[in-house]
C-alpha cells in the first residue's frame, strides 16, 4: 500500500531528525530532564522496527476493512482527480481521526493499543515512533471511525493515504525543542505546544488535545487545553520497564485479568468497552482500581 511505502521512505528522515534533536539536546545546559533517556530512546526505536516487521502479520489477521466495504457499497463517488476532493478528504479524515483518537482514550479495548504510545516518561521525536504492534481487536473496532469518509464517496486508498499523511505530520510535533509557533498556526493546527499537553499525565492535561493535523476539533468539542503548569509525561501509573514486549502488551494483560475476575457479564463488558479505570461496584475496594478520570495514562494507557 502507498501509506506503508511512505512510512518506509520516511525512516531515513526520522533517523536524521532524531539524531539532530539528540545532539541539540546534549549540547543544551538547560535541557528538560524529561527530554531524553538512552534506554527509553532505544526502546522506542526497537518498538518501531519490530512493529514494521510485524505489520504483515496484522494484515494477515485482519483481512476485513470496514472502510473498504463502505467505499464499495456507497452510491457516492468523489473523483481524486479534482483538487477540492483532496482538501475535503484531508479535513474529513482528520475529523474522523479526532474521534478515533478520543475513543483510544475512553474505550479500554482501544487503550490497550494506544497506551503503548503514551507509556514513555520522556517526550521527544523518538516518542512519536513508539507505536503498538499486533492488536487485532482494537484495530478492527478503531477502523469504523473512518466510515463517514468512505460513505461520502472518498476512495478507500485515498483515505488510507491521508491517514498516513496525518500520522507523518504528527512526527515532528513530538518535541520540546519548539516552544510555540505564530498564533494563527497555533489556533488552527496541532503543534508541539498542543501535543506536549496531550502526552501529559497530570491534571489539567489528561484526555486533552486529541487533534491530528487540526487542533480546531478540540476547540469545537471541548477537549482543548493550553499549558498552565509543568507537564509530567507518561502514565498516571507508569509501567517501569523499557522491555518492548511489556510496553506493547502490559495493558492488554491487565484487561484480560480484569475480565477473567469479573463477577458479571456487565462487569466483563465494562472492562472491555468502558473507560480505563472503570471497575465493577463489587470490586470498588480493589487496590488495583484507580478513578477513571486519572487513568488515561494509568492503569495500564496518543
Amino acid at each position: 500500500m502507498i501509506g506503508a511505502q511512505l512510512f518506509i521512505y520516511a525512516i531515513p528522515a526520522f533517523a536524521v531528525l532524531m539524531f539532530v534533536e539528540w545532539i541539540d539536546y546534549r549540547r543544551d545546559p538547560d535541557r528538560p530532564a524529561n527530554g531524553h533517556s538512552g534506554r527509553d530512546m532505544a526502546s522506542n526505536i526497537t518498538t518501531y522496527l519490530l512493529g514494521r516487521f510485524l505489520k504483515p502479520v496484522l494484515q494477515y489477521l485482519i483481512p476485513f476493512s470496514a472502510v473498504v466495504v463502505a467505499a464499495a457499497i456507497t452510491p457516492l463517488h468523489l473523483s481524486p482527480t479534482t483538487w477540492w476532493v483532496w482538501v475535503l478528504g484531508l479535513v474529513v479524515t482528520d475529523f474522523c481521526y479526532y474521534w478515533a483518537h478520543r475513543a483510544d482514550h475512553r474505550v479500554r479495548l482501544l487503550w490497550t493499543a494506544h497506551s503503548v504510545h503514551h507509556s514513555s516518561q520522556y517526550f521527544n521525536l523518538s516518542t512519536a515512533i513508539r507505536l503498538p504492534w499486533v492488536h487485532p481487536a482494537a484495530t478492527i473496532v478503531r477502523g469504523f471511525a473512518w466510515l463517514p469518509a468512505a460513505l461520502i464517496g472518498l476512495p478507500a486508498w485515498m483515505i488510507f493515504l491521508l491517514q498516513t499523511i496525518g500520522l507523518l505530520y504528527q512526527f515532528p510535533i513530538h518535541t520540546q525543542r519548539i516552544r510555540t509557533l505564530p498564533r494563527p498556526i497555533e489556533f488552527l493546527f496541532n503543534t508541539p505546544a498542543h501535543h506536549r499537553i496531550h502526552h501529559g499525565s497530570n491534571q489539567p492535561y489528561i484526555d486533552k488535545n486529541y487533534g491530528g493535523v487540526f487542533i480546531i476539533w478540540d476547540r469545537l468539542f471541548g477537549s482543548f487545553a493550553a499549558e498552565s503548569e509543568p507537564i509530567r509525561y507518561g502514565l498516571t501509573k507508569n509501567i517501569g520497564t523499557d522491555n518492548p514486549l511489556k510496553v506493547n502488551y502490559h495493558e492488554l494483560g491487565a484487561l484480560i485479568s480484569d475480565v477473567r475476575h469479573a463477577n458479571t457479564w456487565r462487569g466483563r463488558l465494562g472492562y472491555i468497552f468502558g473507560p480505563p479505570g472503570w471497575a465493577e461496584a463489587a470490586r470498588a475496594d480493589d487496590v488495583r482500581v484507580i478513578p477513571a478520570d486519572s487513568t488515561r495514562e494509568g492503569s495500564i494507557a496518543a
